[in-house]
C-alpha cells in the first residue's frame, strides 16, 4: 500500500506530512511540528487520501517519534512522505510534557518554554497530558494509533497519556506481586475508568 523507499531519510521539518501504516492496514496521519515531534490526525483510510482532507481533520495526539526508526519506516515502506504543507494551528502551539521519574508519585510538567511545575501524577489536570517518551514509528506507532483511535481493544501496556500510563503500572503490579521494581509507590491512588 505505501512504497518501499530504500534510500529515504526523515524529514523533520515543521509542516511535513506523513503517512503510516497502521495495524489492521489501516492509514493514519501526522505531521511534523515545531519541535519536531509529530502531530497524529484523528483520521484513518484504508487507501492514502487527499492532503488538503487530511490536514482538516483534528488532532488526535502528539507524540515524539525516534528520528532513526522515522528513516527505518520510510525504507521498510510502513512509513511515505505525502509533501510539506502549512503546519495545522493545533500543532503551533507548544505543548505540555510529563517528567515522571521511576518509583515515585511526584511529576513535573514541563512547557515548550523549559518552564517545569511540579505536581502530583494523580493531579486530575495532567491526565491527558504525554508522558515523555521516544517511540519507535515501526515497534511502537502502530499500536499507539490504535489507543489512541479507541475503536478497537488495544494492548494493555500501550502508554501515552499520563492515565494510560498509570493504567500500565498498575497492571503491571497486579501480574507480577513479588517483582519489588513493579510495585506501586506508597499514597497511590488507583486510577478510575475514563
Amino acid at each position: 500500500m505505501l512504497e518501499a523507499n530504500p534510500k529515504a531519510r526523515a524529514d523533520l521539518k515543521p509542516g511535513t506530512l506523513y503517512a503510516l501504516l497502521g495495524e489492521q492496514e489501516w492509514v493514519y496521519y501526522g505531521q511534523v511540528t515545531t519541535d519536531k515531534a509529530v502531530g497524529f490526525f484523528r483520521r484513518r483510510d484504508r487507501e492514502v487520501a487527499v492532503i488538503e482532507t487530511i490536514v482538516t481533520s483534528p488532532i488526535m495526539s502528539i507524540v515524539s517519534v525516534l528520528y532513526p526508526s522515522i528513516t527505518r519506516a520510510l525504507r521498510s515502506g510502513r512509513w511515505q512522505k505525502l509533501g510539506r504543507c502549512e503546519l495545522v494551528p493545533d500543532l503551533q502551539r507548544g505543548r505540555r510534557v510529563v517528567q515522571w521519574p521511576v518509583g515515585t508519585l511526584t511529576v513535573t510538567i514541563w512547557d515548550q518554554g523549559g518552564t517545569g511545575t511540579e505536581t502530583r501524577v494523580d493531579d486530575p489536570a495532567i491526565q491527558d497530558l504525554e508522558v515523555m517518551a521516544g517511540w519507535d514509528a515501526e515497534q511502537h506507532i502502530p499500536s499507539r494509533l490504535t489507543a489512541d483511535f479507541g475503536q478497537e481493544v488495544a494492548e494493555w501496556h500501550v502508554g501515552g497519556s499520563v492515565w494510560r500510563e498509570r493504567k500500565v503500572k498498575e497492571e503491571l503490579a497486579r501480574r507480577n506481586p513479588e517483582a519489588p521494581w513493579h510495585q506501586l509507590p506508597t499514597g497511590w491512588v488507583p486510577t478510575v475508568a475514563s
